[in-house]
C-alpha cells in the first residue's frame, strides 16, 4: 500500500487476541489524498473480514500529526464529488463494523484527521495532540463532524468548534468528551495497549452486542444524515463564490477576498 499500512498483532498477555493495527503512513502531517483514502477504506474493510480480529486501531507514523486532513487539492470542483465519495465510504464501513474502533493520537488532528480520530469507539490522546474543524476559515465545513459533534460534545460546543475553526488541546477535547484517556506521548502505544487488555477481559460476544447496542440504529441514521450533508456540500456549499476562493487562496497561501457570496 502507498499511505496506508495494515498489520495485524497480538497483545503480549493474550496472543490469540487479535488486533489490526492501520497506520497512516505519510508523515509528517498525513495528508490524505484520495488514493490514500481508498486505501484506508480497503484496509477497513479487510480487517472486517478476519474473524479473529477484535478491535482495529487507527495510528499514525511521525510525532508531527496524526493527520491534518484530506489533500486541499481533492476540494475543489472537479475533484471534490469523488473525494466525498472515497472519504465518506470510510466511516460508513466504520460506522458498520462490529470491531471495535480506537485512534491513537498524537500531534496535529485536523479537519478530516479529527472527525476520523473522533468517529472511532474510542481514542486515546498524546497531552501534546490539538484537535479542530479549521473547514470554515476556507469558507467549507466538515460534513462527517456536521453530524457526530452535536452528539458526541452537544449542540453548542460543536457550533463554537465548527463556526470558529478553532484548536483545542488533548486535555480540553478529553473534558468536551471527544477523547477518552490523555498520556504523555512517550506513552502513548502504553495507554493503547492497556486500553486494549481492560477490554480484551471481557466477554467478545458481550462485547460485540454491547456495541451493537451502542449504535443501535445510528448507523443507519448517519447514512440518511450523511447523504444530506453531501448533497448540501455540493450542490449548495461548493457553487458560493467563498467556497471557491477560500479553496484557491489556500492552495496560492494567499489571505482570502471573501465576497460572503
Amino acid at each position: 500500500m502507498n499511505g496506508i499500512r495494515l498489520s495485524f498483532e497480538s497483545l503480549e498477555a493474550s496472543p490469540q487476541l487479535q488486533v489490526a493495527r492501520i497506520t497512516l503512513a505519510r508523515p509528517p502531517l498525513n495528508i490524505l489524498d484520495i488514493p490514500a483514502i481508498l486505501e484506508l477504506s480497503q484496509a477497513i474493510v479487510e480487517a472486517e473480514e478476519r474473524p479473529e480480529v477484535r478491535a482495529v486501531v487507527l495510528a499514525a507514523e511521525g510525532e508531527k500529526a496524526f493527520s491534518v486532513g484530506v489533500e486541499v487539492r481533492d476540494h475543489t470542483a472537479e475533484r471534490v464529488g469523488e473525494m466525498l465519495g472515497a472519504f465518506h465510504q470510510v466511516f460508513r464501513v466504520l460506522a458498520r463494523t462490529e470491531k471495535i474502533t480506537l485512534a491513537a493520537v498524537r500531534g496535529f488532528c485536523l479537519g478530516g484527521g479529527c472527525e476520523l480520530a473522533t468517529f472511532c469507539d474510542l481514542v486515546v490522546a498524546a497531552d501534546n495532540a490539538q484537535f479542530g474543524q479549521p473547514e470554515i476559515q476556507l469558507a467549507c465545513f466538515p460534513p462527517v463532524a456536521a453530524i457526530t459533534f452535536p452528539r458526541l460534545i452537544g449542540e453548542k460546543k460543536a457550533a463554537e468548534l465548527l463556526l470558529t475553526g478553532k484548536r483545542i488541546g488533548a486535555a480540553e477535547a478529553a473534558a468536551l468528551g471527544l477523547v477518552n484517556r490523555v498520556t504523555p506521548a512517550a506513552e502513548l502505544e502504553t495507554a493503547v495497549g492497556q486500553l486494549l487488555r481492560e477490554l480484551f477481559q471481557n466477554s467478545a460476544a458481550a462485547l460485540c452486542l454491547a456495541k451493537r447496542a451502542l449504535r443501535l440504529g445510528s448507523a443507519e441514521d448517519f447514512d440518511r444524515r450523511l447523504e444530506a450533508v453531501e448533497r448540501l456540500y455540493v450542490e449548495e456549499l461548493m457553487r458560493t463564490r467563498d467556497c471557491q476562493e477560500g479553496i484557491l487562496a489556500f492552495l496560492e497561501k494567499r489571505p482570502p477576498a471573501w465576497s460572503h457570496s
